[in-house]
């Protein structure tokens, strides 16, 4: 028996990552602009840097509160009453390390091996690979493409709900698609958690990246005290924290001390001067998310127009989140394509092989960048796809 084949199924289990393997593959050439990964070409504000700054100069490097420094949690209570107008305690809040620990965090409460997690899809592929490792079953439902826009069809949840299912991971707006769930496709899916005694794990890490208002419809604008519902967010999008690693979980209190238990044996608890930044960025931060959103926007209608414009890409301006998510005409395996166009126009996108059932025939792109750098990658994907 090799080393490798002594491991546990469930690490060997664990898939590698199809965006990983592009970005490890094409990684610092000379030139690139990378639109694979989810994250906006900006480096974090200069008031979140300082206020870290300031606690590492202060000495906060002890252990800290497993379920967050109070004062985080507290800014996380009034971000959601500015940006929600939802009144929550800071009893609700629990500082991760990361948006993905986060969701793990919550696939590790409610789900146990054996157990399904019903999730939408084409999807961010990490939730897949977390239910996976976990020991449970993720359950795909695929959303409807037509005409190039998505929609969901609440039945196909139903139909996909059995006796072993113990949640419904839902992310509005979706990453990789765009699609952004309206408050009747919440209402509906609320209405199927309640019917069947499930959770929701709600991603509504893009709530805010939404193209028609101020935020996307939210779980929160429906909740009832008694619903089983988690929120996993993240701090990477929204304040340019991609590589910061810090997230939060909003959760009924009852249930905190699990929480606090699966921090304890997962991470210890948030470093304590990540979170002085993270501070910063609740309190300092609504124009800087502002401004990101107006750049993600521009650079959106850019690169939608563009592509578009060449007869060959089948694709809308997506309601939310930061992706175009893009079938072009001539190109029958996406994956083999993402290395050949990071080969021949130093464009990075990735393949949407990568987000499961349903994606296979597309590639993402993110937006979030310099829309003079976003000009120049959809005149170079334009002349690329003239050639096909």
């Amino acid at each position: 028996m090799t080393l490798k084949e002594s491991l546990s199924a469930r690490a060997l289990a664990a898939p590698q990552s199809g965006i990983v393997e592009l970005v490890n593959y094409a990684r610092g050439r000379q030139g690139l602009i990378p639109l694979w990964a989810g994250e906006g070409d900006l480096p974090s504000p200069d008031f979140i840097n300082r206020a870290t700054k300031d606690a590492l100069d202060a000495g906060e490097t002890f252990y800290t509160w497993q379920r967050g420094l109070p004062e985080l949690r507290q800014a996380l209570s009034r971000y959601y009453q500015r940006h929600f107008g939802v009144k929550r305690p800071f009893e609700h809040f629990f500082a991760t390390s990361s948006g993905m620990h986060a969701i793990n965090l919550c696939v590790q409460a409610v789900a146990s091996p054996g157990d399904e997690i019903v999730y939408l899809t084409p999807s961010w592929p990490n939730i897949v690979a977390a239910v996976g490792i976990s020991g449970a079953k993720p359950v795909p439902v695929e959303v409807d493409y037509v005409n190039g826009g998505w929609s969901l069809d609440v039945t196909k949840i139903e139909k996909a709900i059995t006796p072993h299912t113990r949640a419904l991971f839902i992310n509005t707006p979706s990453n990789p698609t765009g699609w952004t769930a309206t408050q009747d496709d919440l209402q509906a899916i609320l209405a199927l958690a309640r019917k069947h005694g499930l959770w929701i794990i709600a991603d509504e890490i893009y709530a805010l990246y939404y193209y028609h208002g101020a935020r996307a419809p939210s779980f929160m604008d429906i909740q009832a005290p008694e619903d089983r519902i988690l929120y996993a967010n993240s701090f990477s999008k929204n304040w340019s924290m991609t590589g910061w690693r810090v997230g939060w979980i909003v959760a009924p209190p009852e249930i905190g001390q699990v929480l606090e238990n699966l921090i304890q044996y997962s991470s210890s608890g948030l470093t304590p001067f990540m979170q002085r930044g993270a501070i910063a960025a609740l309190e300092q931060g609504d124009e800087f998310v502002r401004s990101n959103i107006e750049r993600a926007r521009t650079s959106r209608d850019i690169l939608c127009d563009a592509l578009i414009a060449t007869n060959r890409v089948q694709t809308r301006k997506p309601d939310g989140a930061l992706y175009a998510f893009l079938k072009i005409d001539g190109i029958d395996d996406p994956r083999a394509a993402a290395f050949d166009i990071v080969d021949k126009t130093l464009v990075g996108l990735a393949p949407g092989t990568a987000f499961g059932p349903g994606g296979g025939a597309f590639l993402r792109a993110c937006f979030l960048r310099d829309p003079k750098q976003i000009t120049e990658a959809a005149g170079r994907l334009a002349e690329y796809i003239a050639k096909l």
